[in-house]
């Protein structure tokens, strides 16, 4: 099962020096050394080894650094709770209407029954809902062919063989010849312990064709078609955070130091399955302070927001007033 995952199924207790079995989540087996003479709980157990060490991203937006202990914001959730998407507002409406005028005779059928009344509008009113987890679905699988790619490593079958995914593998190698890049890295977890963020970049590549080979920022957008804007400026703030961490951790589990070289203008690859575009997305210092304001955003609607507006007050009453007074 260690296997399976990544981990090494024994390792050597770096308090103890013995070897010791891996347990299926990571972590060193918890087990007993002798401190003079005396059998005692070796401080080893239960340390994480190998990939166990790379963060992950926890269902409330957080990543736990396993270095320091601290907890790390996601940066897709700061901008998620700091950043107004006026757009998906219009594309969401635009959506429901939509699907209305594609679905009149079921509406009009349902409307003259209460309860198919109350189904029918919950269907219309989760039509964006169900479209963005369509697409969040296309997205996951469409960087799962990338990083295959990227890491040499086998494409998952399910994945290879869905027709609807063969042009977008196609176009993205397409590209990759175009372009002549080389990828540095791939689904990379970084982080930025003085602003107190984490997030896993898409890639990092340099190719002799942009900014003279300097090593740039990449991501891959799915959404839209390829004749409208389908990259917004908010991939431009979501790189720059990225850009701008301290440290990244390789795949092997050990946290390294970030490069600081990154080029201040980053490349956006939009993937449909008629052809892709290659977009340049500034991502350097003035874009990293709109993050950092952003993150403001962030913090206020999530820690203070709900504590702002308090409960109503009570009317006085005459008998309230009336020893006020007194």
């Amino acid at each position: 099962m260690a296997e399976i995952l990544g981990f090494p199924d024994r390792t050597t207790c770096e308090e103890c020096g013995v070897d010791q079995a891996v347990t299926k989540t990571g972590a060193v087996r918890k087990h007993k050394t002798k401190v003079d003479g005396v059998s005692m709980p070796c401080t080893g157990g239960g340390r994480l080894v190998g990939p166990a060490r790379i963060p992950r991203r926890s269902k409330s937006g957080y990543y736990r650094c396993h270095v320091t202990g601290e907890y790390l914001r996601s940066v897709t959730t700061i901008l998620g709770k700091g950043s107004p998407k006026e757009a998906l507002i219009h594309w969401a409406g635009n959506l429901v209407a939509e699907t209305a005028l594609d679905s009149l005779p079921y509406l009009v059928k349902a409307s003259r029954r209460a309860e198919e009344r109350k189904e029918a509008y919950d269907w219309l009113r989760r039509a964006h809902t169900r479209k963005k987890d369509e697409r969040a679905d296309l997205g996951s699988a469409v960087h799962s062919l990338i990083e295959a790619h990227v890491l040499g490593t086998p494409v998952p079958e399910e994945i290879e063989n869905d027709p609807e995914l063969a042009p977008y593998l196609g176009h993205f190698r397409d590209f990759v010849r175009d372009f002549e890049v080389v990828f540095e890295a791939s689904e990379m977890v970084v982080a930025n312990y003085t602003q107190q963020y984490a997030g896993t970049l898409d890639y990092l590549l340099r190719s002799p064709h942009i900014a003279g080979g300097a090593l740039l920022m990449g991501d891959t957008k799915t959404g839209g078609e390829l004749d409208v804007k389908g990259v917004y400026p908010e991939a431009g703030v979501q790189m720059a955070a990225y850009a701008h961490a301290e440290y990244g951790w390789l795949r092997n589990g050990d946290r390294v130091p970030f490069p600081r070289d990154v080029h201040e203008v980053g490349v956006v690859l939009h993937l449909r399955p008629e052809g892709y575009r290659l977009i340049p997305v500034r991502c350097g210092p003035e874009v990293f302070d709109a993050f950092r304001h952003v993150r403001h955003g962030a913090d206020f609607n999530t820690d203070l927001a709900p504590n702002v507006v308090g409960n109503a007050l009570p009317v006085p009453t005459k008998t309230t007033t009336d020893r006020k007074a007194a």
